[in-house]
């Protein structure tokens, strides 16, 4: 390593500790990079809720679907991707340059142990970069030097919210840092937001709103008009904010009617036209 990165190089810390989503969430899909504290969380979710599983599973569906509509249906060659998460089967990079090699991928994390993950995941895919960033600063955010360096903002971009918002309460102003990300983008860019809603079974809403807070510190349940709002002044793509096994469904895929779990999240995506 040359001396000057060798000296601006800083060990991640990974002593844990307390619960972080990211890591609970990667215990629900069967991965490994987790601690005690995330899988305490996680066990308790499933307790409560032993279907969370597929909703989990029902994420990264809509997530894959999506991305292939923006790259391979709308033509985007630029993804920006915050609230990433840790690295797991089909992630962004991997589902985009799969329908076009050469679209670049930005992923957006605040947590030490997912970006030290991704950057080793992304050391040899020149497309794909990996930045520190947080949702609730997005004038930082956006002018991070990496990022800006790898995505050109006189194109369009499509803007990945998958479960992020959800995490932002109320009082920190959710929509105004939504209107803040997408004024940023050029017209003919896309946003897409996955959400969890104060809907269907009151008793399994409550009990997994209760969880989280608990084991997470935060989580801000909304209702589907809520999340609908998010969009406003935006083109949204048919068949609009609907739960997630709902838009553009493929065959074979859990159906709303046999799996109620499926009612407790919207997804919605968003063309900016023009103004």
């Amino acid at each position: 390593m040359p001396e000057a990165q060798a000296n601006d190089w800083q060990p991640v810390s990974f002593e844990t500790p307390s619960p972080n989503i990211a890591r609970v969430y990667d215990y629900l899909l069967g991965g490994k990079d987790n601690y005690a504290a995330d899988r305490a969380v996680a066990q308790q979710i499933e307790q409560t809720l032993p279907e969370v599983h597929l909703g989990v599973k029902a994420q990264r569906a809509v997530l894959r679907r999506v991305v292939r509509h923006l790259v391979g249906e709308a033509g985007l060659r630029q993804l920006l991707d915050i609230g990433s998460g840790l690295p797991t089967a089909d992630n962004v990079h991997q589902i985009a340059q799969a329908v076009e090699p050469a679209t670049r991928v930005v992923y957006v994390d605040n947590d030490p142990v997912v970006l030290a993950h991704a950057r080793a995941l992304l050391a040899d895919n020149p497309e794909t970069t990996v930045v520190a960033g947080d949702l609730r600063e997005p004038g930082a955010l956006l002018a991070d030097e990496a990022l800006r360096k790898h995505l050109d903002f006189e194109q369009p971009i499509g803007l990945l919210l998958c479960g992020i918002l959800h995490y932002v309460l109320d009082e920190e102003e959710p929509a105004r840092l939504l209107r803040e990300l997408v004024d940023a983008l050029p017209s003919g860019s896309y946003v897409f937001v996955h959400h969890l809603l104060a809907a269907g079974d009151d008793r399994e809403a409550a009990a997994t709103e209760a969880i989280l807070r608990k084991g997470v510190g935060r989580a801000q349940f909304r209702t589907a008009e809520q999340v609908a709002a998010f969009f406003e002044g935006l083109e949204l793509v048919d068949p609009g904010v609907v739960t997630v096994s709902e838009w553009h469904p493929e065959e074979g895929g859990p159906r709303l009617e046999e799996n109620p779990v499926l009612r407790l999240a919207a997804v919605g995506v968003a063309r900016k036209g023009r103004r």
